[in-house]
């Protein structure tokens, strides 16, 4: 049984190894979107805006629909319509229309989103230090490996 789990949660045993291991899970997930949600919002945006952000420089110049998007964010959000208007009026991200089907609406990132992801970039990237200064890179890759075991399947 870990230690810093315990401690942590002020438990002093768990029902199975598995509800240890996903309480351990919840913990660390909780820290580093912690981290992550902070280094966020020093730049005045959420961690939802700067997924949003990453995903459509990813495409650039070409942008993506709503569904899209929202098929590739690490959590999705509940309105991405209304956070799509919101990174619109801050100017980071735009709205053009389909040169195919004028029905279909997609959101691309602008140059001022871009340099905002250049900014923020260095900070999100020290990050990773939050496993790599416990974790070595083999470490790092098991760890990934047996994460994706976890929710393989669902996509």
């Amino acid at each position: 049984m870990g230690k810093i789990l315990s401690k942590r949660l002020k438990q002093k045993k768990f029902e199975s190894a598995e509800q240890e291991a996903v309480l351990n899970i919840l913990v660390a997930s909780s820290h580093i979107k912690s981290k992550v949600e902070s280094a966020c919002a020093r730049f005045g945006i959420s961690l939802s805006q700067f997924n949003v952000l990453r995903i459509l420089n990813g495409t650039y110049p070409e942008g993506y629909p709503r569904g899209d998007i929202i098929s590739r964010m690490i959590e999705p959000a509940p309105d991405v319509t209304r956070l799509i208007d919101r990174l619109i009026k801050a100017s980071l991200v735009e709205r053009y229309y389909s040169s195919e089907d004028r029905r279909l609406s997609l959101a691309r990132i602008t140059k001022k989103g871009q340099s905002l992801l250049k900014r923020i970039k260095p900070e999100i990237d020290g990050l990773n230090s939050l496993v790599s200064n416990k974790l070595n890179n083999t470490e790092s890759k098991q760890l990934s490996a047996l994460l994706e075991k976890i929710y393989a399947g669902l996509f």
